[in-house]
């Protein structure tokens, strides 16, 4: 089992949304089957075959849900530095060949979100920018190819 890193935000997000799963949603669903059954014979019943996919699919997503809350750990946000790129830091970038200047704060997994700008550790380019200090530039192997990304700020 894999260790999570995240912020005390983040794990209370996912833990509301595991909470709605099970109290929300696996009842709903629970009831649709129970609608179904009701309605006769199993083996020509779409409904129930729909009912009984979904909740299959649900039970699979609160099981991967507990695996990531049972191995988080939480990070202090307050102990973090901006002397080089890490996790929970906001780093802004310049591709040095198209000169575009790009801003993503590099989050856990489970955070990630790239139309608010919030880039996943586990990508290659945050994987490349890991470590690196303002002014230093970092190759990062996409699967476009190669890109180079100097460093040009490091915040919160």
């Amino acid at each position: 089992m894999a260790v999570t890193y995240m912020t005390a935000e983040g794990y209370k997000k996912l833990v509301d949304e595991l909470n709605e799963m099970e109290n929300v949603q696996r009842p709903a669903i629970s009831k649709q089957i129970a609608e179904a059954r009701d309605k006769g014979d199993l083996s020509e019943n779409a409904e129930y075959d729909a009912a009984k996919e979904a909740q299959g699919m649900l039970e699979m997503k609160i099981a991967q849900l507990k695996d990531i809350i049972g191995s988080a750990r939480m990070i202090d946000e307050t102990k973090i530095s901006t002397d080089e790129v890490q996790i929970l830091t906001r780093v802004k970038i310049k591709n040095t060949k198209s000169g575009q200047v790009m801003s993503y704060l590099i989050v856990s997994e489970s955070e990630a979100n790239f139309k608010e700008g919030k880039l996943s550790v586990t990508t290659p380019i945050a994987k490349g920018l890991l470590g690196k200090k303002v002014g230093e530039k970092a190759t990062v192997i996409v699967p476009s190819g190669s890109m180079e990304f100097e460093v040009m700020e490091i915040g919160l």
